[in-house]
């Protein structure tokens, strides 16, 4: 196995890579010394003569070639900011971030003959750039090692006690287990899973992945995951959380220290109370579908407003209908209003519809009103139409061949809805279209890996 170490400067990544090899007999590799080494030129020079792009691309060069043997590689924060470098480091390897608070890492750097990377103060543009690689940071990590109060020898026993040992609680692999068989999703899955984390048999830097649902068992997560975790090397798995108390699942997230969580139905606005830190974009929709942990800290993203931007991209300053108000509503209007366009909202519940619509300065009204606005674009985030519920939220003589008609719907991947639409002339866009692309940008926070849509399309299940 690697072991990569990677953070900001000054968090001690390598130094604790060269006494982490020695401690483990492994060679070590520090890809700014092998970059010198390759350009003949030191780091302090090519940043200065060259500019930091010539540094970035003698990076990827170096980060390519590494050996993929077992080995420790110590390399700059600011490489995991290119997913590209992400796939050759993590592929076979256990990632570890070395973090340390701002005013450690001043006192680290401040004699550093290394060039600035902006004109700010030194103190300044620690923050600023924490800031800005922080998300990266936080996908690229299978762990997280504060440094701040540690010792180099401190932190290397830190990483070789989880190496060994893993960093879930004890007993809770055995109790998740018990939880899977007892939830209702397929007993192959169970039994898959209490397989890889056995403590007598498993590796204890498996990383877990699941999605939290109630119910979860219809999702085509797991076997998508899976399958991009395998295609990219990745020493991870991904199962279903089925419960109605999210409180349960999110405590054997944690007792389990799982890497990342899918959120689905109900739980997208709920979880967010739980959260050391929500993104923007998931601030403004008001609800969570990907949770990413590290050091103990739950983060939570919205993804599922990309799976909606995208396919419409191109489509800016129409008409729009959103039939629904839930979650998934709201990551619609949100995408929608993120392209220019004119959005009611509608919903069975006016009062709902009001809700929502009001939140985001857009019109609203019942389902009845869908008449009389004429829309160009219709987006189903409703569950009507879900299998086994084979109703569709409009009528076929509501529909006519200028309309784009987009079910959220993904399961079956031909709706009720869609195929009246498709019999009505109109444009249809399946919810297989959302799904991917909401998780390909979800694989992206989870592991800090860009999986293009054509890949990610090819291993969807059917």
């Amino acid at each position: 196995m690697r072991i990569v170490l990677t953070g900001f400067r000054g968090t001690g990544k390598t130094e604790c890579g060269r006494l982490l090899a020695k401690l483990t007999g492994l060679p070590f590799f520090d890809t700014d010394t092998l970059i010198e080494q390759e350009s003949g030129h030191t780091i302090h020079e090519i940043f200065t003569e060259l500019g930091e792009e010539a540094f970035r691309e003698r990076e990827r060069r170096v980060i390519a070639n590494l050996p993929s043997s077992p080995c420790v590689v110590s390399t700059g924060g600011g490489s995991v900011m290119d997913p590209q470098n992400v796939a050759f480091l993590r592929r076979g390897s256990t990632l570890f971030l070395l973090e340390a608070d701002e005013q450690t890492i001043e006192k680290r750097i401040s004699h550093s003959t290394r060039p600035a990377l902006t004109s700010l103060p030194l103190r300044q543009e620690i923050h600023t750039l924490l800031e800005s690689r922080g998300p990266y940071y936080l996908s690229a990590s299978d762990y997280c090692v504060d440094t701040s109060a540690r010792s180099e020898n401190e932190v290397c026993l830190a990483i070789r006690r989880i190496v060994s040992e893993g960093t879930a609680h004890p007993g809770a692999a055995r109790r998740a287990t018990e939880f899977l068989a007892g939830s209702g999703i397929p007993a192959g899955e169970a039994e898959e899973f209490a397989r890889l984390t056995d403590p007598a048999a498993g590796d204890p830097t498996l990383r877990i992945y699941a999605i939290m649902g109630n119910p979860a068992t219809q999702s085509k997560s797991p076997g998508l995951f899976n399958r991009l975790f395998s295609y990219y090397g990745l020493n991870a798995c991904y199962t279903r959380l089925q419960d109605p108390d999210s409180s349960k699942i999110l405590r054997l997230a944690r007792d389990l220290d799982v890497r990342g969580l899918s959120v689905t139905i109900p739980f997208k606005h709920e979880v967010m109370n739980h959260l050391a830190s929500i993104d923007c974009h998931a601030e403004a929709i008001g609800a969570v579908n990907t949770i990413v942990r590290c050091g103990n800290r739950n983060h939570g993203f919205n993804t599922d407003w990309i799976g909606v931007q995208g396919p419409l991209s191109n489509r800016k300053g129409e008409k729009a209908v959103v039939l629904g108000a839930g979650g998934a509503a709201a990551a619609a209007v949100y995408a929608l209003l993120s392209l220019d366009m004119e959005t009611t909202v509608l919903n069975r519940t006016v009062e709902t519809a009001q809700e929502l619509a009001e939140r985001f300065g857009c019109s609203y009204g019942p389902l009845s009103a869908f008449d009389g606005i004429k829309p160009t674009i219709v987006i189903n985030a409703t569950s009507l139409g879900m299998s086994p519920d084979a109703r569709s939220p409009l009528r076929k003589d509501q529909l006519s061949s200028s309309m784009t008609v987009f079910d959220l719907v993904y399961t079956p991947p031909e709706t009720p809805l869609l195929r009246m639409a498709r019999n009505s002339g109109c444009t249809v866009i399946h919810g297989t279209e959302m799904f991917v692309r909401q998780a390909a940008a979800q694989f992206c926070r989870f592991t800090g890996i860009e999986a293009p849509l054509s890949l990610v399309r090819s291993v969807m299940p059917p």
